[in-house]
């Protein structure tokens, strides 16, 4: 019989929970003994140390062939507000990043139906020219397949030419949920959530370290939640590729999903990242991703097993046009002031968790 001793128990001992254990907690609203057990298997993997990074987001375009019901973000070719950056603005953004002590830039787009292939790798091979000190954490599993399908190249070819032109790691995104039930409600578009997991795992294999993401509070159920939590587990024993598992928190103003809901709950939030936490033993970071959640709950998360709070973004656009009303940006100094206020230390970091500095 399950229980909270027993699971406690587990915790305690560093043994791994079950689906099923996992589940009773989601159940549970014992917020605070769940945190404590979050709390406890992080510091025996992080200590006190929380991470954040000096980073800037670009998004190329929001142009895309797919148009996800939850996505706020996307346009169509022609339509108001859609928008494709040229490579220069696209190197001048880069450029200034570099130049204000960003260590990484975060590009994610939309699937645009005129742009080939050679126009990505342009992209990552300019980059690396203009700002050469930047590691660039590009496209998501997605967009790969998208760059298979465009270029005819198989996955493993594709890799093997962005990582020439210059790409150094891979984000989390397009996952959502990946239990497939759920992801023919909320983006039938994309790729199946088995096709997700094997372009990770190939780009696990080809050398790549990748994130993982979880858009949650929409229209699945703790069950899928744990589900998907389980796949990715499973994935990490293989390969090891996975950093940090960063769930989403659905911001529903703005979306085309139409759902009696106004977004996700604090309550909600830290449970959901306190058990991602506990049930993701073989991931050493839990990212709260604070553009999506606040800064007052990303805050808060820290003393319920999360140890990283992304970076300093600048200019973030997927999640705003959802509907976040988060700042776009944070200072390098703003984010060093709420880690300290929580009673942890902050590490700055670059993309592949090497630590920079201590504050």
């Amino acid at each position: 019989m399950t229980t909270f001793e027993t699971i406690s128990a587990n915790v305690s001992a560093g043994r791994r929970i079950a689906p099923d254990e996992a589940l009773f907690l989601f159940n549970s609203n014992d917020l605070l003994a769940i945190g404590e057990l979050a709390a406890m298997a992080n510091e025996r993997k992080n200590g006190l140390n929380v991470f954040f990074n000096v980073n800037r987001h670009i998004n190329p375009t929001n142009v895309c062939v797919n148009r996800c019901a939850f996505c706020a973000f996307s346009r169509t070719a022609g339509e108001d507000g859609a928008y494709t950056l040229a490579l220069d603005e696209i190197c001048r953004r880069a450029r200034e990043a570099e130049g204000e002590g960003a260590t990484e830039v975060h590009i994610v787009g939309g699937l645009h139906p005129d742009l080939a292939f050679e126009f990505y790798e342009e992209t990552l091979m300019a980059i690396r020219h203009t700002a050469p000190k930047l590691h660039i954490k590009a496209f998501t599993a997605v967009e790969i397949e998208y760059f298979s399908r465009i270029s005819g190249l198989p996955i493993e070819q594709v890799l093997e030419r962005l990582i020439s032109a210059g790409l150094g790691s891979m984000p989390g995104g397009g996952a959502e949920i990946l239990v497939e039930e759920v992801r023919q409600k909320i983006c039938p578009e994309k790729i199946s959530g088995a096709r997700w997991l094997e372009i990770i795992r190939l780009a696990h294999l080809a050398g790549l370290k990748t994130n993982a993401t979880m858009l949650y509070g929409h229209v699945e159920t703790a069950s899928d939640r744990i589900a998907h939590m389980e796949m990715l587990r499973v994935l990490q024993d293989e390969t090891g590729g996975f950093q940090a598992f960063i769930p989403l928190a659905f911001q529903a103003e703005n979306s085309d999903l139409k759902l009696d809901i106004t977004g996700t709950s604090g309550l909600d939030d830290l449970k959901t990242l306190a058990i991602a936490r506990i049930f993701l033993d073989n991931f050493d970071h839990i990212k709260a991703y604070w553009i999506m959640l606040g800064e007052k709950i990303a805050q808060v998360s820290l003393a319920f097993g999360v140890n990283d709070l992304d970076g300093t973004v600048v200019e973030e656009k997927i999640g705003h046009d959802a509907g976040a009303k988060t700042p776009q940006a944070q200072t390098k100094e703003g984010i060093i002031r709420l880690i300290r206020k929580a009673g942890k230390i902050p590490v700055e970091r670059d993309t592949l968790y090497h630590p920079i500095c201590s504050y």
